[in-house]
C-alpha cells in the first residue's frame, strides 16, 4: 500500500516489531528493493541496511516518530539510499509497532521507473504464458484494439491476433517457435484502416521469449509497432524506380503516355488520363515554345487506365478536348505545379464544369480526389496528366503529390524524347523517300513496281534505295543497295552512293567494274571534312560500309548480267513458274577495298520476273536469312498476276510489325525486242560501204514509217561507219533499234574511245562528231569484250513513232 506523509508520496516499506523484526512486507517493497514478503518476514530490519543511523535506538526506545537516511541492499545487491520515515503504532498488548516508509532519496526508484515505460511506451506490447495466454498487456496495446487489461486477461494468443493481423494464423506459429528455439521471430502485417480503404496499414510485430534468471522459458511477449509511414515511403520510392523502368521503353509517344497512366493504379489511384497538347502532338517541324499555356486549352487524349469499376474517360483514345481558362487543369498548368483537389460532394464534375456533353459522357461517378499534374520537360509544357481516387478512402497528401510531380517529370521527358524522336523519324523518312526513285523512268527493258517501308519507330530510318537506271542501247540497270546504320547519316551516305552509281551507270561500266569504282567511292567518304566537332581535325573518321547489287539486263538479246557486293541474292521467276536464286558469287560489302567482285551472265526469257532487295524483307528475329530466301520464292512461284499484288503479296507474307529494318523491294518483269524492232548490219573495212549502210539505213527507216528522221540518220551513219573503219577497225556492225527513241550503234575493235573537239577553220576533220551531238539527243560510248560501241539516239515525234 502506499501512504501520503507530509504532501510527499511515500512506498511503505515494512511493519516491524519492538525488537527490530519485520513482521509485515508491503508489495511496494517487493518493487523497491525486490524481495517478497517470506524471504524477509521475521528477519531482522536491520540485515536489509548497509548502515543503522546511530539516533535511531534513541527515538525507538523513547516511542517517537524519527526520519533518517539509510543505505539499502536489494535483493540483487544492489546499493539503494533511502530516505526512511518511522512511525510508533499502538497494540492491544501495549508492545509498539513501528511503520516503516522509504523512498529513494534521488528520486523516482527504477522500478517505478520500469513500470513508467511499460505503461507509456508507443509500442504496443503483449506478455502471455506458456499457455500463450494474456497475462499482461501496455498501454498502447490496449488502445489498439480498444478493449481494457482487465478484458484481455486470459484470452488466447490467437483470439487477440485475430484483432491485429490480417493473417492471424501466423502470429501463434510464430509464438509457439519463439518459445520452442528460444530465438526472437519477426512478423509483418497489413490491415485495412477502414472497410472502404483499399490502402493498409503496416504493422511489424517482434516475438522473444521471457525467460527466469536460470533461463528457462517462462512465457512470450509480443511488440507490434506501426509500419505504415516507413513502409509507403517504400512503397513510393519502389513507384519512382518502377516508374523509372516502365515508362520510356519505346520511342513511341502513345506507348509513353500509356505507360505513365497505368503507373500505380488500383495502388496509387483507381483512374487516370494523360492529355498532350495539341499544339505539341502538330508540330512536328519545330520545337514548342517554352510559354506558359493561355486561352482555351486543346487538348488530345493519348492515354487513359481505370480499375475494373472504375469510371471511363469521356474521350476515346486520339480525341481533341478543350478545358476552358478557369478550369482546375488550366490553372494546374499555368502554376506549372502539381495541385491536389479534394470534392467534399464525393463528386468531381467541377472538372467538366461547363461541358454538359462530356459530363454525360463521364457519367455518375464517386471520385472524391483528384491530382492534376503538368507534364513539363525542358522548360517545355507538354501536357497535363490526371488521377483521381475513388477507391481509395485516403486523399492525395503532399508525398503523393511529390511523388506525382517526380514520376510525371521522368516521363516528360520520356515523352519529349519521343516527341524529338518522332520529328527527327518524320525528316528522316521524308527524306529517305526524297532521295529515292519517285516514278520509274520511261524505257521498254522491263515493267518494274517497287517498295519501300522504313524500319519501326524504335530502330531508326535506314541506307535502304532501289534504282532504275536507263542504258544505251535499250539497256537497263537495276540495282538495289543498304547502308549499314540508321539514321539521317545512314540516309546521307545512301543519296550519296545513289549519285555515284548513277554517275557511273553513264559510263556504261560492267556491273563488276562499276562495284570495284564505287567500292573505291566508299573508301573515301570518311575522310572527307564533316560538320565541326565530329572527330579532331574535322573530320568523320567513322567506317561507312554497305551492300549493293548491280544488274544489267538487255532486251534485245535477253542477256543479264550481275555483280553483288554483300548482298542478298536476287530471285529470278520463269515465265513457267520456277524460282531459283542465281549462283552468284557475293563479294565483300562496299568500304573494304582491294578485293574483286565477280560478274555472273546468264539468259532470260520474255516475262521472267527478277526480285531485288534488301535482308530487311526476309531477315526477322525469328526468321534466319535461308528461311527468308525461301520463303521469298514459294510466294513468287503462286503469283502470276500483276508486279504490284506480287510487291503486295511479299510484305503480307514476310513483313510483321515492328520492323528492325529498312525494307527496299525492285521487281522488274523483262521485256524482249525481236526482230521488227531491232537491225543489224555487218560491214565490211572499206570506205565505200558507207554509203551503202546509209541505203539500208533509210530502207529500214522506211519500212518502220520513220521517214522524218532519215535525214539525220544518215549524216549519224555516215559519220560513225566513217571513224570506225578509219580509227577502229573491223569487225564493225551497225545497229539501229527502235525504242522509245531511235538508237543508232556502230561497234568496232578499236578500245579508243572518240572525244569532241573543235576543228579550226583550215582543219579538214574534227567535225563529225561535233555534227552527231548536235544533232541528236544523247550520244556516247561503252566499252564492249571485242572492243567498244558508239551510238546515238534521236527522240521520235507522235508523228514519227
Amino acid at each position: 500500500m502506499n501512504n501520503d506523509m507530509g504532501g510527499q508520496r511515500w512506498h511503505v516499506t515494512a511493519v516491524v516489531d519492538s525488537g527490530g523484526k519485520i513482521v509485515a512486507w508491503s508489495t511496494g517493497a517487493s518493487r523497491l528493493l525486490g524481495y517478497e514478503a517470506g524471504e524477509v518476514v521475521g528477519r531482522q530490519a536491520e540485515t536489509l541496511l548497509a548502515s543503522v543511523p546511530a539516533n535511531v535506538r534513541r527515538a525507538c526506545d523513547a516511542g517517537q516518530e524519527w526520519r533518517a537516511s539509510a543505505v539499502a541492499v536489494t535483493h540483487s545487491g544492489q546499493r539503494l539510499e533511502l530516505m526512511i520515515d518511522a512511525q510508533p503504532l499502538a497494540r492491544a498488548e501495549g508492545e509498539p509497532l513501528w511503520l516503516l516508509a522509504a523512498s529513494p532519496k534521488a528520486g523516482v526508484d527504477d522500478v517505478t521507473l520500469k513500470q513508467w515505460a511499460m505503461d507509456q511506451l508507443p509500442i504496443a506490447v503483449l506478455v502471455c504464458d506458456n499457455d500463450e495466454r494474456v497475462v499482461a498487456a501496455n498501454n498502447a496495446f490496449t488502445a489498439l484494439l480498444n478493449r481494457s487489461e482487465e478484458n484481455l486477461h486470459g484470452l488466447d494468443l490467437a483470439d487477440v491476433a485475430g484483432h491485429t493481423a490480417s493473417d492471424a494464423e501466423a502470429i501463434p506459429t510464430l509464438a509457439h517457435q519463439a518459445r520452442v528455439t528460444g530465438d526472437v521471430m519477426h512478423h509483418q502485417t497489413f490491415t485495412r484502416s477502414s472497410p472502404r480503404a483499399v490502402r493498409d496499414r503496416s504493422w511489424s510485430s517482434v516475438l522473444f521469449p521471457l525467460k527466469d534468471p536460470a533461463g528457462r522459458i517462462r512465457g512470450v511477449a509480443s511488440a507490434v509497432y506501426d509500419t505504415s509511414v516507413e513502409y509507403w515511403a517504400r512503397q513510393r520510392l519502389a513507384l519512382v524506380n518502377e516508374a523509372s523502368i516502365r515508362i520510356g521503353t519505346t520511342l513511341d509517344i502513345e506507348r509513353t503516355a500509356q505507360e505513365l497512366a497505368d503507373l500505380g493504379i488500383g495502388q496509387y489511384a483507381d483512374f487516370a488520363v494523360v492529355d498532350l497538347l495539341d499544339s505539341v502532338l502538330s508540330d512536328t517541324d519545330a520545337d514548342v515554345e517554352a510559354a506558359a499555356p493561355s486561352g482555351p486549352l486543346r487538348f488530345r487524349r493519348c492515354a487513359y487506365a481505370s480499375v475494373p469499376d472504375g469510371p471511363q474517360a469521356a474521350e476515346i483514345i486520339g480525341s481533341r478536348c478543350v478545358y476552358p481558362e478557369d478550369s482546375p487543369q488550366a490553372q494546374a498548368l499555368v502554376a506549372g505545379r502539381a495541385v491536389a483537389h479534394r470534392f467534399q460532394d464525393g463528386r468531381f464534375s467541377v472538372l467538366v464544369e461547363g461541358d454538359a456533353e462530356r459530363a454525360q459522357r463521364i457519367g455518375p461517378d464517386a471520385n472524391h480526389a483528384a491530382l492534376l499534374v503538368p507534364l513539363q520537360a525542358r522548360g517545355v509544357t507538354l501536357g497535363l496528366a490526371q488521377f483521381y481516387r475513388h477507391r481509395i478512402a485516403e486523399p492525395f497528401d503532399d508525398e503523393d503529390v511529390h511523388l506525382a510531380w517526380e514520376i510525371g517529370t521522368r516521363a516528360a521527358l520520356c515523352i519529349d524524347n519521343a516527341l524529338r524522336y518522332s520529328r527527327e523519324r518524320t525528316i528522316s523518312v521524308t527524306l529517305q523517300r526524297s532521295l529515292l526513285q519517285q516514278t520509274a523512268p520511261e524505257q521498254s527493258a522491263v515493267d518494274v513496281a517497287t517498295r519501300y517501308l522504313p524500319a519501326g519507330a524504335g530502330a531508326g530510318v535506314g541506307g535502304d534505295w532501289y534504282d532504275v537506271i536507263p542504258l544505251s542501247g535499250a539497256r537497263v540497270a537495276l540495282v538495289v543497295g543498304d547502308v549499314v546504320g540508321h539514321g539521317l547519316r545512314a540516309s546521307a551516305v545512301m543519296a550519296q552512293l545513289r549519285t555515284a552509281v548513277r554517275t557511273l551507270a553513264d559510263v556504261d561500266l560492267a556491273p563488276d567494274e562499276l562495284l570495284t569504282q564505287l567500292d573505291d567511292v566508299v573508301l573515301r567518304l570518311p575522310s572527307e571534312p564533316s560538320e565541326p566537332g565530329t572527330a579532331p581535325g574535322g573530320t568523320d573518321t567513322t567506317e561507312i560500309s554497305a551492300t549493293c547489287l548491280y544488274v544489267v539486263y538487255d532486251p534485245v538479246s535477253r542477256h543479264c548480267s550481275m555483280a553483288s557486293a554483300g548482298h542478298v541474292l536476287p530471285a529470278v521467276a520463269t515465265p513457267d513458274g520456277k524460282v531459283k536464286l542465281p549462283d552468284l558469287p557475293v563479294g565483300p560489302p562496299l568500304g573494304f577495298g582491294g578485293l574483286p567482285f565477280e560478274i555472273f551472265e546468264f539468259d532470260l526469257p520474255e516475262g521472267s520476273v527478277l526480285a531485288l532487295y534488301t535482308d530487311g524483307l526476309i531477315e526477322s528475329r525469328d526468321r534466319d536469312l535461308e528461311a527468308g530466301q525461301m520463303l521469298l520464292c514459294e510466294v513468287l512461284s503462286h503469283s502470276a498476276g500483276s508486279l504490284e499484288s506480287t510487291c503486295d503479296a511479299l510484305l503480307d507474307t514476310l513483313q510483321h510489325e515492328p520492323r528492325s529494318d529498312d525494307v527496299a523491294l525492285l521487281l522488274a518483269r523483262t521485256q524482249a525486242l525481236d526482230t521488227t524492232h531491232v537491225a543489224t548490219w555487218d560491214l565490211p573495212e572499206d570506205p565505200e560501204v558507207v554509203a551503202q549502210a546509209r541505203k539500208r539505213a533509210t530502207r529500214q527507216l522506211s519500212n518502220w514509217g520513220l521517214e522524218e528522221a532519215a535525214f539525220v540518220t544518215e549524216l549519224v551513219v555516215s559519220e560513225l561507219v566513217t571513224n570506225a573503219i578509219r580509227y577502229g577497225g573491223g569487225p564493225i556492225q551497225l545497229r539501229l533499234i527502235k525504242d522509245s527513241t531511235l538508237i543508232c550503234e556502230v561497234s568496232d575493235a578499236s578500245n579508243t574511245a572518240p572525244h569532241l573537239r573543235r576543228a579550226r577553220v583550215f582543219d579538214e576533220g574534227g567535225r563529225g562528231l561535233l555534227l552527231v551531238a548536235q544533232l541528236t539527243d544523247r550520244w556516247g560510248t561503252r566499252q564492249t569484250r571485242a572492243g567498244k560501241t558508239i551510238w546515238a539516239e534521236q527522240v521520235l515525234t507522235p508523228s514519227a513513232g
